[in-house]
């Protein structure tokens, strides 16, 4: 499980994008690179089976799959322009799936999108879940995007566990207007070991979730560095995601009602009427993302 965590980090989450929708895709070029194809030529053969796999999925292959051209820098300093395509994460595990599974990286890809896609499809039937499937469910991807905030922060200069903590103050202090997390544990009635994330309910996770992507996102695109300029980022898009929920007329977070059960409580009691059978729990629980500081 380490090994899958550690290509999560290394092959694919390092270089996800993010566009103002939300919305994560990923390019050929760079993930041809993570995946150790050398040439171009090959890994394009490699996409070309993907999409066929995507067609006979009955999917449509323009969704998964968008034609794009971008500049690269030349020897001279000159630049040109490469064909490239944007993928989805779904086009990403056709990749890896119709890759050569006889290279390791492509073996661990191949578990890791295998687990993902399931986990995607879970969060895409969104609307039918109810309120404790919606907090397991968001829960569990706060933690992956936790996972990858840690090693975006670790890039920038967050080096130790204090720092993190610091760092994760400020994105807490800019959406919660200027409470900290031992502020906002305060509110909520909670003990020094129970975890914030736990005992909130799915709006005030999705709130959160969208602090954290977008806070990995910049201070990958922008290559922040320094630990002051990291918590700066931190803070300032908690801030705009607090200006957002204002200007749409939503409920401060720190004013949302704590839930009666946490998060683990949800799931012991799911997995136990469930009989861990036909329910969101094991793919959820596939990948156990733990961020490395904090929560």
């Amino acid at each position: 499980m380490n090994d899958i965590v550690k290509y999560s980090q290394q092959n694919f989450d390092g270089i996800k994008h993010i566009n103002e929708n939300g919305q994560e895709y990923w390019y050929a070029r760079e993930l041809q690179a993570a995946l150790e194809y050398a040439q171009w030529r090959r890994f394009a053969e490699t996409i070309e089976r993907a999409k066929i796999a995507c067609e006979n999925s009955g999917n449509t292959v323009s969704d998964h799959f968008a034609d794009v051209g971008k500049m690269v820098a030349l020897g001279s300093g000159a630049e040109r322009e490469v064909d490239d395509i944007m993928l989805s994460r779904y086009a990403c595990y056709l990749i890896v799936m119709n890759g050569d599974s006889r290279k390791e990286v492509i073996a661990l890809g191949q578990t890791y999108f295998a687990v993902k896609t399931r986990q995607q499809e879970i969060i895409e039937d969104y609307d039918e879940l109810s309120e404790e499937q919606k907090r397991i469910a968001i829960r569990a991807e706060m933690k992956a995007h936790n996972k990858s905030l840690a090693a975006a922060a670790e890039k920038s200069g967050v080096k130790t566990a204090l720092e993190y903590s610091t760092f994760q103050n400020r994105g807490y202090q800019g959406l919660y207007g200027g409470l900290t997390a031992a502020n906002i544990k305060q509110r909520k009635g909670l003990k020094g070991s129970q975890q914030i994330l736990d005992h909130m309910g799915s709006t005030e996770l999705a709130a959160n979730l969208f602090r954290a992507t977008q806070t990995d996102e910049k201070l990958r695109r922008e290559n922040i560095q320094g630990k002051e300029n990291a918590g700066a980022v931190h803070y300032a898009v908690g801030v705009k995601v607090r200006q957002t929920i204002a200007e749409l007329g939503g409920t401060m977070p720190e004013n949302l009602p704590t839930p009666s059960k946490s998060v683990k409580q949800l799931e012991r009691e799911q997995a136990k009427s469930l009989g861990k059978k036909n329910n969101i729990l094991p793919a959820l629980h596939a990948l156990d993302y733990t961020p490395k500081y904090g929560q």
